[in-house]
C-alpha cells in the first residue's frame, strides 16, 4: 500500500475487469475532522510544552491497501531547541506525516496481527544502516487510546507507485515508459534488496523478527518461516472452507526444503514494486513492512520475481500485451548478482514459496469478499485462489516452459 496517488489507468473492456479488484477493504469510515481532533490531542502528549500542534488537511487515501489503514496529515508545531533541525527554536514548521493505523478486527483483516510497534522499528534501523529510502520515522504509539488502535506516524514523501488496480501491467505510466525507462526502475529496485541483505549481523540488529526455532542459517531461519506460514494458513481456514491445492504446496515445500548453510539476511518479506514509491524511475520510498523476517535471500527475490509474473499472467488472461520486457526472471537475477556479489539459488523453490504464500492471502483476501457478500462461495474452494493456474503448473513442473 503506498501513501501517493498513482497516474490513472484505463480498465480494459471485456469480462475480466475484475480481476485485479479482488475484496479489497472498503475504505475507512472515520470522519476526518474528529480525526484530526484526535490526532492533535494525542501530539499534545508527545511534544513539548508550548509546542502548541496544530493538524491540518486529513486525508484518507482512496486505494488504502489491504493491510493498516492510512492517514495522511500535515502537522505544524512551534520547534524546540532539541528538535530545531530545519527551522531557530520557537519557529514554527509544518511536518507533512502519515499515521499506519492497525485495522479493527470487525474488516476482518488479511492477517492474524499488524505488529505496529515492529514494523517501526524494522525502518527506523534500516533507516540507520543504510542509504535505502525509507520515510523517516517519528513515534510509534502501541495503545489504542487515542485513534482506536495502536499506529505509528512517518514522513509522508511524495512520489508515484505502481499501480495495483488495475494492474501496471493493463496500462500505466510503466507501460508508457521507454524499456530504458523501466529498466533503470527495474534495477534500482532490484538494488534495494542488495542493500538491505548486505546488512552486517542482521540477527543483532533484528532480533525482534527471529521466529521461534528459527536459526542463524537461511536454511534454519526458512524453516521457521515456513512453519510460521503453515500457521498463517491454518488460522485463514479455521472457519471457513480448506483448500487442497494451498495443502498440497506446502507439504511439497516441507518435504524439499533446500540445504542452505549461508548465513540469513534481513528480508523486506513484501519485496515488490508497487511497494516502492518513484521519482524519475528511482525509488524514493519503500514501504509496507508487516512482513518483515530473516532468512535467505531468494525469499525476497522470489516474491519480487512472482509478483510480477501474477499481473503478466492476469495481463495475458485479459488479452493484454502487458510487459514482456520487464522484470523477467533471469534480468532480476543477473542484476541481483551484479549488485550483491550472490549467485541465487533454488529459485524455482522461493517463486513456489511465494505463489503460495500469495495463494494464502488470496484464499483470505476471498473469503473476505464472501463473508461481506461481495461474493458467492463457490464450488471448488481451490477456485478461491486468483492464481490457481499458475500455482497448479509450478508443482507440476510445466509454469516456466510456458512463459516467454
Amino acid at each position: 500500500m503506498s501513501t501517493a496517488d498513482t497516474a490513472p489507468t484505463d480498465a480494459p473492456p471485456g469480462d475480466n475487469d475484475n480481476y485485479s479488484e479482488v475484496a479489497r477493504p472498503s475504505g475507512s469510515q472515520r470522519d476526518t475532522a474528529e480525526l484530526g481532533r484526535e490526532l492533535q490531542a494525542w501530539l499534545r502528549t508527545r511534544l513539548h510544552d508550548g509546542a502548541d500542534p496544530q493538524v491540518t488537511d486529513v486525508r484518507l487515501p482512496a486505494a488504502n491497501g489491504m493491510s493498516s489503514e492510512t492517514i495522511l496529515f500535515d502537522a505544524t508545531w512551534t520547534e524546540s531547541a532539541e528538535d530545531a533541525i530545519h527551522e531557530a527554536p520557537g519557529a514554527r514548521r509544518t511536518h507533512e506525516l502519515v499515521a499506519r493505523v492497525e485495522p479493527a478486527a470487525a474488516t476482518m483483516p488479511i492477517f492474524p496481527s499488524y505488529d505496529m510497534v515492529t514494523q517501526f522499528d524494522v525502518m527506523r534501523v534500516v533507516g540507520k544502516l543504510t542509504d535505502v529510502p525509507v520515510p523517516a520515522t517519528y513515534w510509534s504509539e502501541p495503545d489504542a487510546t487515542a485513534l482506536g488502535a495502536p499506529f505509528f506516524v512517518m514522513q509522508r514523501i511524495e512520489g508515484i507507485v505502481p499501480p495495483d488496480v488495475m494492474p501496471y501491467t493493463f496500462g500505466s505510466w510503466l507501460t508508457e515508459a521507454t524499456a530504458e525507462q523501466r529498466r533503470a526502475l527495474q534495477d534500482s529496485s532490484v538494488d534495494v534488496l542488495a542493500k538491505l541483505h548486505g546488512i552486517e549481523d542482521p540477527l543483532r540488529h533484528f532480533d525482534f523478527l527471529q521466529l521461534p526455532g528459527g536459526g542463524p542459517t537461511g536454511e534454519q531461519a526458512f524453516r521457521a518461516y515456513l512453519a510460521n506460514q503453515r500457521e498463517y494458513y491454518e488460522w485463514v481456514s479455521a472457519d471457513g472452507p480448506r483448500s487442497p491445492l494451498i495443502e498440497r504446496c506446502l507439504d511439497r515445500l516441507e518435504a524439499t526444503v533446500p540445504a542452505d548453510d549461508s548465513p540469513a539476511v534481513l528480508c523486506w518479506g513484501d519485496s515488490r514494486i508497487g511497494n516502492m514509491m518513484y521519482r524519475d524511475f528511482a525509488p524514493v520510498a519503500v514501504l509496507d513492512w508487516e512482513m518483515a523476517t530473516v532468512g535467505p535471500r531468494e525469499v525476497d527475490l522470489g516474491w519480487m520475481i512472482f509478483q510480477h509474473r501474477f499481473f503478466e499472467d492476469l495481463s495475458t488472461l485479459a488479452g493484454l500485451p502487458g510487459l514482456p520486457d520487464f522484470m523477467r526472471r533471469e534480468d532480476v537475477e543477473a542484476r541481483y548478482t551484479q549488485a550483491s556479489g550472490h549467485r541465487a539459488e533454488n529459485l524455482d523453490y522461493y517463486i513456489l514459496f511465494a505463489a503460495l504464500r500469495h495463494a494464502t492471502v488470496m484464499f483470505r483476501v476471498q473469503a473476505r469478499a464472501i463473508a461481506f457478500g461481495q461474493a458467492a462461495p463457490p464450488a471448488d474452494p481451490d477456485d478461491m485462489i486468483l492464481h490457481r493456474p499458475t500455482l497448479e503448473a509450478m508443482l507440476d513442473g510445466t509454469y516456466w516452459s510456458g512463459v516467454s
